[in-house]
């Protein structure tokens, strides 16, 4: 049974809309060339209302992928939070929501390397400020499957923002809580890649990084998100840091 992948957990639910607990190495939807368990395929058997909700995609080899309910996504080693909707009405609303940027994400990721702390001056002592990072994106130069913020990047480059601030810092690494303004694939990846810090084990954008922290999977984690609910209601989802984002932090402070 496709139902019983482990590690989905329901964070929220009402009659509109479903907010997920997605664990690490799950996908989202199928690609169309793996048959591996998916999100998709767990919502379509614990939800079958809600199979034709949403926009389903077409592909490279013709197969239409049902992706029941989903207005957003989160890559296949991302661990963490992500909003299900449960009628036709609720996707239109939630999707109008991401594209006006008015749902609030928040993020937790460990980067390689120290960042530099920035001071800014008011009452009282210098307090350490938020970072942003205001960098187009477009794709790689050299790697189909890579988006770029860097020079070279090719096609149309789309406006990303990003901010961040620095929540602890360790001798080969800095723990971050990131806030993207903007929606693009891999937006966090590719700009801290960008700054000279990539996120811990990202295969895809740091090849040659160390395996530190006791990672084996990217280190990004989907905290939290604010949204205003069909019906008005305001709410924020926080997803529990998974065991090894726990074990991270002990070994950063240590």
């Amino acid at each position: 049974m496709r139902s019983e992948i482990p590690g989905i957990q329901i964070l929220y639910e009402d009659e509109t809309l479903l907010a997920l607990y997605k664990p690490a190495g799950l996908i989202v939807h199928s690609d169309g060339r793996t048959k591996e368990p998916s999100l998709s395929d767990w919502l379509m058997e614990k939800y079958p209302d809600i199979k034709k909700v949403g926009e389903p995609w077409r592909a490279t080899n013709g197969e239409i992928i049902w992706r029941p309910g989903i207005v957003h996504r989160l890559d296949r080693d991302t661990s963490g939070a992500i909003l299900i909707a449960k009628t036709p009405e609720a996707f239109e609303y939630l999707k109008k929501q991401f594209q006006e940027r008015r749902v609030k994400k928040t993020y937790r990721a460990f980067v390689y390397g120290i960042i530099k702390p920035v001071f800014v001056k008011g009452f009282g002592e210098a307090k350490e400020a938020l970072q942003v990072i205001d960098k187009p994106i477009g794709r790689s130069r050299n790697d189909f499957r890579k988006w770029s913020a860097e020079y070279g990047a090719r096609g149309d480059k789309r406006e990303a923002v990003t901010t961040y601030k620095t929540l602890a810092r360790g001798n080969e690494a800095t723990y971050i809580e990131a806030y993207p303004e903007t929606g693009r694939t891999h937006q966090i990846r590719v700009h801290m890649k960008a700054v000279g810090h990539p996120v811990v084990h990202d295969t895809l954008y740091a090849p040659k990084g160390k395996e530190i922290l006791g990672f084996k999977r990217l280190a990004l984690h989907s905290f939290s998100i604010d949204v205003v609910t069909p019906s008005h209601q305001v709410l924020h989802i926080e997803a529990p840091l998974p065991q090894d984002f726990k074990n991270a932090e002990k070994i950063l402070k240590e």
